[in-house]
């Protein structure tokens, strides 16, 4: 397995623009740091993130992951390049000629995709501790440790996430396209939802049950946006006569969905490949 990874992560680091896109994407993980120094008013309201608890333990676990998530993107796009390149600069086919089976192909892929996850996670668990240390009002072991599930469900997420993107890189072969076939598969399924929710079935939470096990969706509801936790927005919210029970916990079930998903990604990856002549 060392090997296998040894060659990916050589193609990556080799490709100055997989080089670049991988080290922006760590540098952005760090401005989320940033928030700290974010000051302003809404009317009434001052708002300054450091001080109105974001980066308070146990809340910054949901919130740094949450925000982190979005960056995911930068990450993808070097997955989805990985898979192109191997097919415009014909090392695919060199490497099974070398005596790499299709497997192991698949299983280096695999291994970089988890590799990636891991250290995202590590990242984002470090610089927490960093920031939480540093600006929150409790310090105490029980409550530093305590929501860490967040970090396990923004793992799974990014697992989840970076699988199918190698899929789409496998599937569609081009770099761009596959980027494009995941807009347009984010925007289909948000359209979905939106007609069947508001148009044909009123509202019925079975639409949100439904769509729990679409692959994008239920990646997405594994952190639930965590703004409306703290007091401020809260405060807002009763003034303007918006307030509600939200659950942000994270679900083992949203978990499994996700994990679900990882591996139809991957075996539905690999059969292609088998498939394919190369």
């Amino acid at each position: 397995m060392k090997r296998l990874l040894a060659i990916e992560l050589q193609k990556i680091w080799k490709n100055k623009a997989s080089r670049i896109l991988t080290l922006t994407y760590f540098l952005l993980l760090t401005f989320i740091a940033l928030i700290a120094s974010i000051k302003f008013d809404l009317g009434p309201f001052h708002i300054d993130p450091a001080e109105n608890g974001i980066f308070n333990f146990p809340y910054i676990w949901h919130f740094n992951t949450y925000i982190a998530a979005y960056l995911k993107f930068f990450l993808a796009i070097v997955i989805v390049s990985m898979m192109a390149n191997e097919y415009s600069y014909g090392t695919l086919k060199q490497n099974l000629i070398d005596g790499m089976s299709k497997k192991e192909f698949i299983l280096s892929k695999f291994l970089t995709v988890v590799l990636f996850a891991t250290i995202s996670t590590v990242f984002v668990f470090i610089m927490s501790l960093i920031l939480g240390f540093s600006f929150s009002s409790y310090t105490e072991i029980g409550i530093v440790f305590s929501d860490l599930e967040y970090l396990l469900a923004f793992f799974v997420k990014l697992l989840g996430f970076f699988s199918f993107c190698l899929f789409l890189g496998i599937l569609v072969k081009r770099s761009a396209f596959a980027l494009g076939f995941l807009l347009v598969w984010f925007i289909a399924e948000k359209i979905s939802y939106l007609t069947l929710k508001f148009d044909i079935f009123n509202k019925s939470e079975k639409v949100d049950t439904l769509f729990s096990f679409f692959p994008l969706e239920s990646m997405s509801n594994l952190i639930v946006e965590p703004f409306s936790r703290l007091n401020v927005i809260k405060s807002i919210g009763k003034q303007v006569g918006v307030a509600g029970f939200k659950d942000y916990s994270v679900h083992f079930t949203g978990i499994l969905i996700v994990l679900a998903w990882t591996v139809i990604f991957m075996l539905m990856s690999y059969k292609l490949l088998k498939k394919r002549d190369l």
